[in-house]
């Protein structure tokens, strides 16, 4: 089988990556720049941005699946310019839609945002049939895109799924984008810096291991028997920002400076996942704990020299 993966480089894209060539498959990377680091496999790595159509058009030809993982954006900066937002996100996916269905892909999967397309939640967990009211441009244009996929397999028979992954940290976070707390908190740790918290610490998220979140990636690329075709994954578990910095400060066996903040507009106060459905339909659940996941990605850190 012949992937294609957008934001192959990235955080999560590059542990996908590894995932696929381990089973065997053949990959080929599709972003706009290098890998945040250098991965020992054979696969092809070709620089470019969605809105090239002649070259999405070559680097599709004979691709089975297509994982579009590239974003743009992060829900911390989203509203400060939505129209680019759009025109970077949703208007490049459309253009990564037509590609496929024009070089005869199989099947998409998208890893949309569980964070934050539900906006604030009815109640915990959160299902896949809650209601979609997001509050920043990021989880917007996330369901838009979710919406023009769904679009284009009544239109084309362009098969697809849809996950919806929660807080992923791990190894290879780009932390400097001041996005994910657990990579931020660890950065900032080993630099010994002080951390944002904004509110008062109550708030809670659910957070995936990108180990785990590759994973689910990995199994939906071989698609779904009927039903259901938007999936969470998640860890189902709520943690605190307080619960978070308490084990992290655990694990490292360091203290954390806190500077409190007040809260942001764009933030939701809970979201926790109900991850049950995927479980059901592709055998799927979390396997890292929290405290294990903290100690693989501090040692990472320290092993990549990101200290004071």
């Amino acid at each position: 089988m012949l992937a294609c993966i957008t934001g192959g480089n990235g955080f999560i894209g590059s542990h996908l990556v590894e995932r696929l060539v381990a089973e065997g498959q053949h990959v080929v990377i599709y972003d706009h720049s290098g890998p945040v680091e250098q991965i020992d496999q054979e696969v092809r790595d070709v620089r470019g941005d969605l809105a090239d159509s002649e070259l999405l058009l070559d680097i599709l030809a004979g691709v089975d699946v297509v994982y579009h993982l590239v974003s743009t954006t992060i829900p911390g900066t989203s509203n400060d310019d939505p129209a680019w937002d759009v025109r970077s996100n949703v208007i490049g996916s459309i253009g990564l839609l037509d590609a496929c269905v024009k070089a005869g892909v199989t099947r998409v999967v998208f890893l949309s945002s569980g964070g934050t397309v539900y906006g604030i939640p009815q109640h915990l967990p959160i299902s896949e049939e809650q209601p979609t009211n997001p509050i920043c441009s990021y989880g917007i244009t996330k369901l838009a895109v979710e919406k023009y996929i769904i679009l284009y397999h009544h239109l084309f028979g362009l098969d697809y799924v849809i996950l919806r992954g929660s807080n992923a940290y791990g190894e290879r976070q780009r932390f400097e984008r001041e996005q994910g707390a657990i990579g931020v908190f660890l950065s900032r740790l080993a630099r010994g810096q002080p951390i944002a918290v904004w509110g008062d610490g109550s708030a809670v998220r659910d957070y995936v291991y990108v180990g785990d979140l590759a994973s689910a990636l990995a199994m939906a690329g071989g698609g779904v028997a009927g039903g259901q075709q938007i999936f969470n994954v998640g860890s189902g578990v709520g943690v605190s920002i307080e619960e978070l910095v308490g084990t992290i400060e655990q694990v490292t066996g360091q203290k954390l400076e806190r500077i409190y903040r007040p809260d942001r507009t764009f933030d939701v106060h809970q979201s926790v996942l109900d991850t049950r459905a995927i479980g059901h339909a592709l055998g799927w659940k979390a396997t890292v704990g929290l405290a294990e996941g903290i100690d693989r990605t501090w040692r990472w850190m320290k092993a990549a020299g990101i200290r004071e």
